[in-house]
């Protein structure tokens, strides 16, 4: 009788394992489906049940493939032991700003602008201000207060270096000084902006824009057709943009329209190649920055003609401008040069008592 019971009770029991097996593995695929969900994220932790777009790590040492419908996770961030390089646009930023991340800081609209003038010394000016570890720079020329205005200040802000709250954000475009509504323009945008002007003697400029043009345009008059309308009265042709841009009082008339003069530094693209620390040091104080620029970073490169940057930290060689800069200019008859000098003397005279400053010219 006993073995019966047991023999009937017999059957019951791999019934129960069973069920304990299967619940067993349920609960087994459960956890790893939670785990995986867990896993499948970026490297902040974020799953998509808290917003993040579902990703799934690329091909390792296992072989694994990308599933459809699935992006690649983004790549680890660095370790605070692993500085970040500072973005091209600008000056390598101290590792003690950094916190890992290259996209570190926010575009913003510019708060100050190099507006003028063309084969002034612009170039230098930028090249050597974002050195400075407060100062970031667009490298190229936006101009957006010109020629793109119409795109909108969105626009203008995403072409931007991204800056830190304590960093000034600067762009360079030379044709602002003489376009008629540039100053208005960059008004409407902030008052607060802070113009630098590059100026150079008006006739040297002018040679030196033409002697630009002519390394393009090989079949361009002489300079001096193009410079007189008549030559024998002595009849400067101020249309060209070679000469006009050189009359400087009658472009700033337009700007302090709008700016007053405090918000507007000059500087002199004279002193700016036999002093550039002193002409450096006077532009940092008119942003509102520390001297961090000085003579130790600039040498004489007598092959070119004007200061060269020493090496930093960043970079393993010295750094000068293109071979654009510095090019030899055309020679021109001495008494077309003194021609011209006469014809922008009494506008040079009135740029001095304006600016309160004598850029000896004549």
């Amino acid at each position: 009788m006993a073995y019966r019971v047991l023999g009937r009770a017999g059957p019951a029991q791999p019934r129960r394992a069973r069920r304990l097996l299967f619940a067993f593995t349920l609960s087994l695929s459960c956890t790893y489906l939670c785990y995986s969900l867990l896993c499948c994220c970026d490297d902040l932790g974020q799953s998509r049940l808290l917003g993040a777009p579902r990703c799934l790590r690329g091909p390792g040492a296992d072989g694994q493939k990308l599933l459809p419908k699935s992006r690649p996770c983004d790549p680890p961030g660095p370790t605070p032991s692993a500085p970040v390089a500072a973005a091209a646009s600008g000056p390598r930023l101290p590792a003690a700003n950094h916190s890992g991340s290259a996209r570190m800081g926010t575009k913003r609209l510019p708060q100050a602008l190099i507006v003028g003038v063309k084969k002034g010394g612009t170039r230098a000016v930028l090249e050597f201000i974002r050195v400075h570890p407060d100062v970031r720079a667009l490298g190229t020329e936006p101009h957006f207060f010109d020629r793109n205005y119409g795109r909108g200040l969105d626009w203008y802000r995403s072409l931007m270096p991204r800056t830190l709250e304590s960093q000034i954000t600067l762009e360079k475009t030379p044709s602002y000084f003489v376009t008629q509504e540039a100053p208005r323009r960059i008004f409407n945008m902030s008052r607060d902006t802070k113009l630098i002007v590059v100026v150079r003697n008006p006739v040297t400029r002018a040679i030196s824009d033409y002697t630009q043009t002519l390394s393009k345009k090989p079949d361009i008059p002489t300079f001096e057709g193009l410079s007189f309308r008549n030559r024998t009265l002595g009849q400067v042709d101020v249309s060209w943009s070679a000469i006009r841009i050189g009359m400087y009082a009658l472009h700033l008339e337009s700007w302090l329209r709008y700016f007053p003069l405090a918000q507007i530094h000059f500087v002199s693209g004279e002193r700016l190649i036999t002093d550039p620390a002193g002409e450096l040091g006077r532009v940092q104080d008119f942003l509102g920055i520390k001297r961090f620029i000085t003579d130790k970073h600039f040498y004489f490169n007598k092959t070119k003609g004007f200061p060269c940057l020493r090496k930093t930290e960043s970079s393993l060689l010295p750094r000068c401008l293109g071979k654009s800069k510095g090019r030899t200019h055309v020679q021109i008859d001495p008494e077309v040069i003194d021609q011209l000098r006469e014809f922008y003397r009494p506008y040079n005279i009135k740029f001095y008592e304006t600016v309160g400053q004598d850029f000896r010219w004549e």
